[in-house]
């Protein structure tokens, strides 16, 4: 019989995630204005501020809104996108392991725009989930492991905008669907994931409630044991943290990098300046499945002079940026209400 001092440890992990990615055109060019002979758009004075609850996690996921060019050429913003391939390499250095990329943008540079993409992402070291170059890549689940943990994550998408997906490569681009969603969680779990992550593009734009849709699709997506968590984006909004059953969903976690705001888009909210990394902590039960042990929030805004991504506690805590004070304490106190609305007690940094 194993003596107390022998029995392993629970296995442990922090999990972050943050929301979309969307290089405006006046994004893009203040990361051309940043720019070195090295790097010709430099993105990473936009993620300084952010970089340490990023690179804290045992694992980070972004969401990469759009399509990546290969040579930083034929950049563009809405409504087809095609960012500067440069950004890749910002996003391994703040310490982001991978993103989730099926987003409803993710066909605006075609089946050319997917490749690229995924190319670079190769290159700068990233994991990826919700778009593919081949059939075989399609249907090999994406896996991390994590402190001896192997989290299997997923990524899908409601739609491309009306754009079609090519009729022999139906599956460059993963679409909602509950039985796709669910046959994929199952392959995870077949080849070893312990915990399966699904990051969903979904809801309605702007709208800080999820709607009817979204909480019929969480249940349905929850009511068995594939998916352990559900982590959504597309709003542009922070939405709230909901628990069903003993999983939890987060619906909307934001913009983390963009160029919305009310002064750039008439039908953009205040709360489309707002972001958050929301950390997931998982703790390995006696079984040795894993639940969520807590959940925590680091809330950011977008400082659109620089499109600096500000982490609004610290900010506020140091005065660094005396002059924006107030937009900073609006921004705080908007993401802890939606985040805590539903009930569950999430940990805002910045506030009791």
């Amino acid at each position: 019989m194993p003596t107390p001092a022998s029995v392993p440890a629970p296995r442990q992990a922090r999990l972050a995630f943050t929301g979309d990615l969307l290089s405006h055109g006046p994004v893009f060019r203040q990361a051309e204005a940043n720019g070195t002979d090295g790097l010709a758009y430099d993105y990473r004075p936009m993620f300084e501020l952010v970089r340490e609850a990023v690179s804290d996690a045992d694992l980070a996921i972004c969401h990469l809104e759009t399509p990546l060019s290969p040579d930083n050429s034929a950049l563009s913003g809405y409504p087809l996108f095609n960012a500067p391939g440069d950004l890749a390499v910002a996003i391994a250095n703040v310490g982001y392991d991978g993103c989730s990329t099926a987003s409803n943008h993710s066909l605006d540079q075609g089946v050319a725009g997917i490749e690229a993409t995924l190319d670079l992402f190769d290159q700068a070291g990233l994991g990826h989930a919700g778009m593919a170059r081949t059939q075989w890549e399609a249907a090999v689940p994406r896996l991390y492991q994590v402190n001896g943990i192997t989290i299997g994550h997923l990524s899908y998408t409601y739609g491309l905008n009306g754009l079609i997906l090519p009729d022999d490569q139906p599956w460059a681009v993963n679409i909602n669907s509950v039985e796709g969603i669910l046959t994929e969680a199952r392959s995870a779990i077949e080849v070893g994931a312990e915990f399966v992550v699904l990051s969903i593009h979904w809801g309605a734009e702007y709208r800080v409630q999820p709607t009817e849709q979204q909480r019929a699709l969480a249940k349905e997506l929850l009511a068995g044991d594939e998916i352990n968590l559900i982590v959504g984006t597309h709003a542009h909004v922070i939405q709230p943290v909901e628990r069903l059953g003993g999983n939890f969903v987060i619906y909307g976690l934001g913009n983390f990098l963009s160029n919305q705001s009310p002064q750039s888009c008439r039908s953009c909210p205040p709360e489309s300046t707002d972001g958050v990394i929301v950390q997931v902590d998982l703790v390995e039960g006696d079984s040795g499945d894993f639940e969520v042990a807590a959940i925590s929030a680091v809330p950011t805004w977008v400082d659109r002079r620089t499109f600096t991504i500000v982490d609004v506690g610290a900010a506020l805590t140091a005065d660094s940026f005396p002059e924006l004070t107030r937009q900073l304490e609006q921004s705080l106190a908007r993401t802890t209400t939606t985040l805590r609305s539903y009930g569950v007690d999430v940990e805002v940094a910045g506030q009791p």
